[in-house]
C-alpha cells in the first residue's frame, strides 16, 4: 500500500512537471507571437542619466532575427550628456533595421539628441520638444554658511581644481573655461542635428537658444517628420521594413528591482541619479524656469 502511494505521488510530481515544462515551451514560442515579424519599441523614459539599460533594449532588439524594425519610444526632458550621447551612437549603429522615434508628452534636450539618430520622427502635435542647448547649475551657499557658523577649506593642486566649489563666488577665469566647455558641447548637439535632420549648422543654430516647440511646430522647422502617436509610427516602420499585415509588438523594457523603487516607486532612481546629475554633471536638459549658462548660438 504504501508503495502504491509512493509511486502514485512520484507519477503525479511528474505529470505536473511535464504539463508546466510544456505550457513554459508553448508560452516562450507561440505566446511571444512566433513565426511573427515582430516590431520592438524601445523605451527611453524620465531623465537620461545612465544609458546602460536602452543599449541593452537596443542590442537585444538588433540581434533579434524576428524583429524587423524598431521604434524609440521618447518621453524624456533629456539628461545628462555622456549617457544621451551613448545612447545616440548605439542608435546610429543600428544598419540593417528600420529605427524611427515615436515622441510622448516630452522629447527635448538629450531626448531630441537621440531622436536624431534614427530615419524619421514621429510627435502628437503637442509634444514638447526642441530644447537644443547645454547647461550645468552650480549653488554658492557661503552666506548661509556664514549664518550659522560654518566655513570650508580647500586644499588643492592648481587653479581650476575645485570648480564650482559652493563655498565662495565663481572667478571670472572659472567662468570663461566653463563656458568654452559649454561652447564645445552646443557645437557637439548642433552638428548632431544638422546631420541627422539634414539641415544646414546655421538653420539650426537659428533654433538652438534653449527654446522648446510644440510637435506641430517642430514638424514645420523640419526637426520631425510626421505627427503621430506610437501606433502611427508602428504602423509607418513597419511599412517601411517590408511586414505585410499587422506585425506583433515587442516591448523591449524590463523591469529592475531597486530598493528605492520599492519604497518610494518607479521613479525613484531616476530623481536621485537626476539630483546627482545635477549638481556635478553637463546635461542636455530642459528645466522649466532655469536659467543656465548655455551655448553660444
Amino acid at each position: 500500500m504504501i508503495k502504491k502511494a509512493v509511486r502514485f505521488i512520484f507519477i503525479s510530481a511528474a505529470s505536473l512537471f511535464g504539463l508546466i515544462l510544456l505550457i513554459a515551451v508553448v508560452s516562450l514560442f507561440f505566446g511571444d507571437g512566433f513565426g511573427k515579424d515582430k516590431v520592438a519599441v524601445v523605451t527611453v523614459k524620465g531623465i537620461i542619466t545612465d544609458s546602460k539599460s536602452v543599449i541593452e533594449q537596443l542590442h537585444e532588439a538588433d540581434k533579434s532575427s524576428d524583429v524587423k524594425a524598431i521604434v524609440i519610444r521618447v518621453n524624456s526632458p533629456g539628461g545628462g550628456v555622456g549617457a544621451s550621447q551613448e545612447i545616440y551612437r548605439e542608435v546610429s549603429k543600428i544598419k540593417d533595421k528600420k529605427v524611427v522615434v515615436s515622441m510622448g508628452s516630452v522629447a527635448a534636450s538629450g531626448g531630441y539628441y537621440i531622436a536624431c539618430g534614427v530615419e524619421k520622427i514621429y510627435a502628437n502635435p503637442g509634444t514638447l520638444t526642441g530644447s537644443i542647448g547645454v547647461l550645468m547649475e552650480f549653488a554658492n551657499f557661503e552666506e548661509l554658511f556664514g549664518k550659522i557658523g560654518l566655513k570650508g577649506y580647500v586644499v588643492k593642486s592648481g587653479e581650476f581644481k575645485d570648480i564650482g566649489s559652493p563655498l565662495r563666488p565663481m572667478s571670472d577665469s572659472e567662468r570663461e573655461l566653463l563656458q568654452g566647455v559649454i561652447d564645445n558641447t552646443y557645437k557637439q548637439f548642433v552638428g548632431v542635428v544638422a546631420k541627422g535632420r539634414k539641415l544646414p549648422e546655421d538653420y539650426v543654430k537659428g533654433l538652438a537658444d534653449g527654446r522648446i516647440f510644440t510637435g506641430e511646430q517642430a514638424k514645420d522647422l523640419k526637426l520631425v517628420d510626421e505627427l503621430g502617436n506610437l501606433e502611427d509610427a508602428i504602423d509607418g516602420v513597419s511599412k517601411m521594413a517590408g511586414i505585410k499585415g499587422k506585425p506583433y509588438i515587442k516591448y523591449m523594457e524590463k523591469k529592475r528591482f531597486s530598493f528605492f523603487n520599492l519604497f518610494l516607486g518607479e521613479e525613484a532612481d531616476s530623481i536621485f541619479n537626476a539630483f546627482n546629475n545635477q549638481m556635478f554633471g553637463l546635461n542636455y536638459l530642459f528645466i522649466p524656469g532655469k536659467t543656465f549658462f548655455k551655448g553660444t548660438p
